[in-house]
């Protein structure tokens, strides 16, 4: 496979369990180049991904000292490629959950559409816990209520292809986004710069402990983290609201 000289996959990565050189491999399979920023990971990954990378040379693997939360390990990477020359990165998890053989088709939908982001629209299976699927539709009906409904179909669903510049830029002009809050800020700040969208559906899977899965989400800290952003966000959107009603009258 030939790498593409604009376009990576971006895998932000904290202990992510046995699964973890399986969602890379599969990520490989379907893309070049992969790069994977190992998030102060203290399970052993960052060495068994580092060894990984030794025989790939469209894999890189960067490592960070400490742990800083997903969104940070994402804004490394992001910078870290802008300065390679790309323009567009495509996130997924490390821990398998993400369907690796919809990377073509996410790729190929940002490269018609350069100036967008491409979100996914995750198909949930019966592995899907009923509680994640309750906090998802709060959080999608905040996103599309501060977004003025925009279009976002998912707001939490991590498999989804950026334009590097525009997040970079609202990233750095905000000390949050840095943790469990950065994929559903990102959607909502992106779409106040009017960065367009496109919604692709993807399955998803949630596996067992006992099928090496590994969860790192905390139900009480990481919903008061999110109840805590949109309120942030509100006053962004109150000042915003007649140029997002003058767009929809558009």
């Amino acid at each position: 496979m030939r790498p593409s000289a604009t376009h990576l996959v971006l895998i932000p990565s904290y202990n992510p369990g046995a699964r973890a050189l399986e969602a890379v491999r599969a990520a490989r399979a379907n893309w070049a180049p992969v790069w994977v920023v190992v998030d102060g990971s203290t399970d052993g990954s960052a060495a068994a991904l580092t060894a990984l990378a030794g025989t790939d040379p469209a894999l890189r693997v960067l490592v960070r000292s400490r742990n800083g939360g997903k969104g940070a390990a994402v804004l490394d990477g992001l910078i870290a490629a802008r300065r390679a020359g790309f323009t567009h990165a495509l996130t997924m998890d490390a821990d398998g959950q993400h369907p690796a053989e919809c990377i073509g088709a996410f790729m190929s939908a940002s490269l018609a559409a350069p100036a967008a982001m491409v979100l996914g629209d995750p198909v949930f299976d019966a592995s899907a816990p009923e509680i994640r699927r309750r906090g998802r539709r709060i959080a999608n009906w905040c996103t599309n209520l501060e977004t003025l409904w925009a279009g976002v179909h998912d707001t939490l669903f991590g498999f989804r292809v950026y334009p590097i510049a525009p997040l970079i830029a609202v990233m750095q002009r905000s000390r949050w986004m840095r943790r469990f809050d950065f994929d559903a800020e990102a959607a909502v700040r992106l779409c106040w710069r009017r960065v367009p969208l496109v919604n692709l559906p993807a399955p998803v899977k949630y596996f067992t402990p006992d099928e090496g899965g590994v969860s790192h989400f905390n139900y009480w800290r990481d919903n008061a983290l999110l109840t805590s952003m949109y309120l942030r966000l509100l006053a962004g959107f109150v000042l915003r609201l007649p140029v997002l009603i003058a767009r929809r009258l558009c």
